[in-house]
């Protein structure tokens, strides 16, 4: 199906949104708003389950507009990679905020996933190094 969806994920004091499209070849383009941390992860994790499915195992989350991060919310987002990959699929984070790119930085989360500095960059795959200003240097 092609479309869009807003989904309000709150969880006690944890305030963080998830507004998803899915393009057509079944691409899902989810932007995440708000804190990442460990108060929404549980939620975000079963948003995440829902959008990761056999016909729609490509994902690209946007992370510009996350204010914060912290370990559980990044393993939610490295759960969410492995889902992808087992369905033949991928898991690509494009654009964190420098707050997000230091914690996938001092986490080592960032070896474990593929970042992009841009959206459009995790739209076409292109990474570039880390001591270029972003991302995972793997190639």
């Amino acid at each position: 199906m092609i479309g869009s969806a807003v989904i309000q994920l709150a969880a006690h004091d944890a305030d963080l949104s998830l507004t998803s499209r899915t393009e057509r070849g079944g691409r899902v383009i989810a932007t995440l708003r708000g804190d990442l941390c460990i108060a929404s992860a549980p939620a975000l994790r079963e948003q995440l389950l829902s959008l990761i499915r056999p016909s729609a195992s490509q994902l690209i989350i946007d992370l510009s507009a996350v204010e914060r991060a912290d370990a559980s919310g990044l393993a939610v987002l490295v759960a969410g990679g492995r889902r992808a990959r087992l369905l033949g699929g991928s898991l690509r984070l494009a654009a964190p905020s420098p707050e997000v790119a230091a914690a996938l930085a001092v986490t080592g989360m960032s070896q474990h996933l593929d970042v992009f500095p841009t959206l459009r960059a995790a739209m076409a795959g292109q990474r570039v190094h880390e001591n270029e200003g972003m991302a995972d240097s793997r190639r």
